[in-house]
Order: structure tokens, then C-alpha cells, then sequence
């Protein structure tokens, strides 16, 4: 188990509660509890269980107890997540290009006008249903390579709009090459499908530490 003492000066409970609105505080303090996950998550032959930020104990001794009466638990994980990474994969839609209205001659009827209208607005329709399409269609590739595959519900914070695809993979180590290869191949088709694939990773498996899982 890794662990550190923290002052009650900063991490009180009273103090603690009003330092939870200061993004800047908090952000920081993240930043500090990722990199020490990274670090031991890139030693070789270790497997990291990582806490949520700001998992404290008042004592050492109730740390230990807590560690103690989860232990199967914990085995189970390590089991499960041993020798993998986790990589995140996310798809959104392409913003289109903003196209300067041109003069159009006018519909030569109310019919016309209307057939327009709808044609466009099928159009539109039928662009969401391929880019969904293949969105989902993405996930399944990389989840039959993947230990494990989940979709993340909650769009980011600064997203403009909801993703079409935001999952995380639990990819063994083995697997990596052939999981980054998958990738660069779906983001070409995903591009033809008006869509755009990021991928980020290895991170340490925050994703993974629950056992339930969806594919």
C-alpha cells in the first residue's frame, strides 16, 4: 500500500469542504495524485489499484484495517487488470465547415419548397445514423481486443456537445501494437463517416477497479 500523511491544517473536514470549490486547488492536488499513480504504475511487473482522489484515513492503523477486511476484493482486481493498461477512445462529430450562403434561384412551388426541406432534413438524419453507426461499430472492434470495455456516460466538462463514443479499454500489455493499429485504421473510417476518433493512453486503470463491466 502506498500512502502518504496529510495535514489536518488543509485537509480538515471544515477546511477540506471549502477547499472543494476552488478548482485551481483541487485541479492541483489531481495532477499531484496522478503522477504518483503513474510513477509506481510504471514500474515493471506492478499492478496499481489506484484510490479516488482524497481517500484518507485519520490513522495508519485504520488504513491498514480497511485494506485488511477488502482483501479479496482487492485480489480480485489485481487479478483482473494485472499486466493491461487502459486507453480511452472518444468520437465526436465533426463540426462542419461554415459555407457562405449562396443565391439560390426560388423553388418554382410551395411543393418544391417542402421536398427541399425534407430532403435536407433526411440528409441530415441519415449522416447521424451512419456516424452513430459507426461509432458503435468502433467500440465493438476494440472491445473484442480489449480484457475489458466500458462506455463512460458522463461527457466531458467541456464538451459542446454529448460524444457520439466515450469508452475506456482495458488492453493488455501484449496487445498493445495491434490495439493502436485497430485504432489508426477505425480513425481513417471514422473520418469518411464525418466523425473524428481521439485517442489518449496508457493511463493507470481507474475505469477498472469496479468489477462490473460492459461490452
Amino acid at each position: 500500500m502506498i500512502a502518504a500523511d496529510v495535514p489536518l491544517s488543509q485537509y480538515g473536514a471544515d477546511i477540506l469542504d471549502s477547499s472543494l470549490r476552488d478548482l485551481q486547488w483541487v485541479a492541483r492536488r489531481a495532477v499531484a495524485h496522478e503522477d504518483v499513480v503513474e510513477h509506481f504504475a510504471r514500474q515493471r511487473e506492478s499492478t496499481v489499484v489506484p484510490a479516488q482522489l482524497f481517500t484518507m484515513f485519520s490513522t495508519p492503523e485504520r488504513a491498514i484495517d480497511e485494506t485488511r477486511s477488502r482483501s479479496r476484493e482487492i485480489t480480485a482486481v489485481v487479478k483482473r487488470i494485472a499486466g493491461c493498461q487502459e486507453w480511452g477512445v472518444r468520437i465526436t462529430t465533426r463540426v462542419p465547415p461554415v459555407v457562405r450562403p449562396t443565391r439560390a434561384r426560388p423553388p418554382e412551388s410551395g411543393a418544391a419548397f417542402l421536398a427541399a426541406k425534407k430532403g435536407t432534413r433526411d440528409a441530415a438524419a441519415a449522416a447521424r445514423l451512419t456516424a452513430a453507426d459507426a461509432a458503435q461499430g468502433v467500440y465493438e472492434a476494440l472491445a473484442d481486443i480489449a480484457r475489458e470495455a466500458r462506455r463512460r456516460g458522463d461527457p466531458p466538462r467541456d464538451a459542446t456537445a454529448p460524444p457520439l463514443l466515450d469508452a475506456a479499454f482495458l488492453v493488455p500489455a501484449g496487445l498493445r501494437s495491434r490495439f493502436k493499429a485497430v485504432v489508426r485504421r477505425l480513425a481513417v473510417n471514422s473520418a469518411t463517416a464525418g466523425t473524428d476518433l481521439t485517442v489518449t493512453g496508457p493511463w493507470p486503470p481507474y475505469n477498472f477497479v469496479r468489477p462490473e463491466a460492459r461490452r
